[in-house]
């Protein structure tokens, strides 16, 4: 997987073990952390979250100058009104890159495409489910059918679903301002996920490309794409944490 290949492609970044950093590669990682990013982590009471934190940020920051000629200490950002991260000062060699970013216990994903929204959703599927997530969250649609699956397959049944949400609104940018219960994902054993609207929900669901994975047995990740013309093919690809915290 090249980087050179965008914009044709989309691709996937991910970092298992972040939690398993040394001492010695969280401090070179928050070395390319602005201020504010350290501060943010220091926050975190459990050294689990604050060496997630520091590896996110700093994978982050190592990923997009894979597709630039900018330093990873040199990348600034914004957050949009709902608190996706953006670009800020975007030199003429990043125009156009867009990214997402998710984390869960094992796990980081990066997504990169170009001139397209793009969002990435990724979940530990063996935490534990302590109330009704889907009856509060799903749409009507997605209920009937996670209910209508056999009772082991329904934990798994559950994140498909959760992460092509989280994914379709992180490529809004909108995150949950956006009513969960008002669009429906349609799984299909032969083909990708596809997606419908309540009529109050603007948008067609012509507009979106959704891919998903396993990359790991305890691990579901989903990436929404917009579409514009022809669907990109979607690479993932692992980093070992080592050659990240060089």
């Amino acid at each position: 997987m090249h980087p050179s290949s965008l914009p044709s492609e989309a691709h996937v970044w991910l970092l298992a073990g972040a939690e398993d950093a040394a001492a010695s590669q969280l401090d070179g990682l928050a070395s390319l952390l602005h201020e504010e990013e350290r501060t943010r982590a220091a926050r975190y009471l459990r050294a689990v979250d604050r060496a997630r934190s520091i590896v996110t940020r700093a994978l982050l920051r190592l990923t997009l100058s894979r597709y630039a000629p900018v330093a990873p200490d040199a990348w600034r950002f914004v957050t949009n009104r709902y608190g996706r991260p953006e670009l800020a000062e975007v030199p003429r060699s990043a125009a156009g890159l867009r990214f997402n970013v998710s984390h869960t216990e094992g796990l980081i994903a990066i997504a990169v495409a170009r001139d397209r929204d793009i969002g990435v959703d990724v979940e530990y599927i063996e935490r534990r489910l302590t109330h009704d997530i889907a009856g509060r969250f799903f749409s009507p649609a997605e209920v009937h059918d996670l209910r209508q699956q056999p009772a082991e397959a329904q934990p798994r049944v559950f994140f498909d679903y959760w992460t092509l949400k989280e994914s379709y609104i992180k490529a809004r940018g909108m995150g949950l301002a956006l009513p969960l219960e008002d669009f429906s994902f349609h799984l299909r054993p032969d083909g990708p996920p596809t997606i419908s609207f309540a009529p109050a929900l603007d948008d067609d669901p012509a507009r979106w490309q959704f891919a998903q994975g396993w990359p790991s047995e305890h691990h579901r990740l989903a990436v929404a794409i917009e579409r514009r013309g022809e669907d990109l093919p979607v690479h993932i690809a692992s980093l070992p944490l080592e050659h990240v915290a060089r």
